[in-house]
């Protein structure tokens, strides 16, 4: 509106704002429709199917002479897709996990038999309210077409990250009920392959000695290298069991329990290892507040670890090289190092101030006289800042007597403005004048704030 202003150009903003609501309203009602549309199509491809996607991941990650029973592409169904084609792609059994309970899909690849093409799977992911597993994919080779029979592998790196992942997730529950207390519940969670999340509610931020306890209780059962059970059982037979539930997901009757002897049983339906020892190892990266009563713990675990081992082992050498002294001394040189800099920073505000000061002397033969017998200098000096401006204008009241009222101004090349007002108490009491008063009125007119004692005030405004 500014620009057009300047061109003498109206702008109805209410037509816009308008327009601009509709356009959001066509965006939405666009984005639900192809939402809705697939949803139909991959609906209808279920009842057509009969049978739901069989998952046989749990105890493999790789399918053997499964069939391409159905192709998506940009929303239609096709019957064949070449090399470049983004497709999603349902199979009639597979090795991969759909994204479920705070854990990403898997990511791998689709061969075709003979070795005729290959898709690249970026994702999985449920839908047909769970019948089918949706592989998100990219033919990188050969054409597909339904009814291909092909073998099915998921990235076994990628999986063994995310199962780490996902049991550490169980034990850093268990963890925090055992530190912090048992009214600690999820509130949500993430499992990828780099990093897990946590969010719990808690009446307050843990304290640095309980994540130090929590990481190591973690370790510790990593150490301990105990046995994962994992059982399809009645819902009410596990709660019987007291197995936790995880926070925002809808079970059915028959339910699937994580269990970890002595440690944690939870419903679960994702991936974990088969004895915590395989987890490696586990890191608290960060701890934060991310609403009232909600916390959140990001961390790694298994490969992760020694990513980030490798990363900060990186990061020490490098400083270690810069600071010229074994990795073990950094802490203690960078301590001497802020203690120098300190120092220096000391004595170069002394040495502003200094200048300041002698700058000030030839500006005290500007006083003028004002009625009452009372000196004023109203001056500029360039370059100062507000410290060393401040020892100006205390120099200066010094020198130019009993009643004497200085205002010093400093303005910079880098937008920073700062006043400095000083009055004498003698001036004070005889003309009722405040150095904050003073100061006010340009402040009114420049914005910014000031502080100090009622007879010297100093102000700073950064343009």
């Amino acid at each position: 509106t500014d620009v057009a202003t300047e061109a003498g150009v109206d702008v109805d903003v209410d037509g816009f704002e308008k327009a601009m609501a509709a356009a959001r309203d066509l965006s939405r009602d666009a984005r639900v429709a192809v939402d809705v549309t697939v949803g139909d199509l991959l609906g209808a491809i279920a009842d057509e199917l009969g049978e739901p996607t069989r998952f046989t991941g749990y105890g493999s990650v790789t399918e053997e002479g499964v069939k391409v029973r159905a192709l998506l592409k940009g929303g239609e169904r096709v019957a064949s897709a070449g090399a470049g084609d983004t497709v999603e792609v349902v199979l009639d059994a597979t090795p991969f996990y759909a994204e479920g309970g705070g854990q990403v899909g898997d990511e791998g690849e689709i061969i075709l038999s003979d070795d005729r093409g290959k898709l690249v799977v970026g994702d999985c992911r449920k839908a047909a309210g769970g019948r089918l597993f949706v592989h998100s994919c990219v033919v990188s080779e050969g054409v597909v077409g339904e009814g291909d029979a092909v073998t099915a592998t998921v990235s076994a790196a990628s999986r063994r990250r995310a199962k780490a992942n996902h049991t550490a997730t169980h034990l850093l529950q268990s963890a925090l009920k055992m530190t912090i207390g048992e009214d600690v519940s999820q509130a949500g969670s993430l499992v990828n392959f780099e990093r897990l999340r946590f969010d719990f509610n808690a009446p307050s931020a843990p304290t640095p000695e309980e994540l130090a306890r929590v990481e190591s209780l973690v370790n510790g059962w990593i150490g301990d290298a105990i046995d994962l059970t994992a059982e399809e059982m009645a819902i009410s037979r596990a709660k019987e069991k007291g197995a936790t539930a995880m926070f925002g997901e809808k079970y059915g009757d028959v339910v699937r329990v994580v269990d970890v002897p002595g440690v944690s049983m939870e419903l679960c339906g994702g991936t974990h290892v088969k004895n915590t020892a395989e987890i490696g190892g586990f890191k608290i990266l960060s701890e934060s507040g991310i609403a009232a009563g909600v916390r959140r713990i990001e961390a790694v675990s298994g490969p992760g670890v020694v990513d980030l081992l490798q990363e900060r082992d990186g990061t020490v050498k490098a400083l270690a090289g810069s600071l010229r002294v074994p990795p073990e001394e950094i802490a203690g040189r960078v301590s001497a190092l802020m203690e120098d800099l300190k120092t220096s920073q000391k004595e170069a505000e002394a040495l502003r101030g200094e200048l300041a000061v002698a700058k000030a002397t030839a500006l005290a033969s500007q006083a003028i006289d004002a009625p009452g017998g009372a000196k004023v200098l109203v001056a500029r000096m360039d370059g100062v800042d507000p410290a060393a401006l401040k020892a100006a204008a205390e120099s200066l009241v010094a020198a130019l007597g009993d009643d004497v009222a200085v205002v010093l101004g400093s303005g910079g090349d880098d937008g920073k403005v700062g006043l400095v007002a000083s009055f004498t108490e003698g001036v004070q009491k005889a003309g009722g004048l405040k150095a904050g008063v003073v100061l006010g009125a340009a402040a009114k007119t420049c914005g910014g704030g000031g502080g100090g004692k009622r007879g010297r005030r100093r102000w700073r405004r950064r343009r």
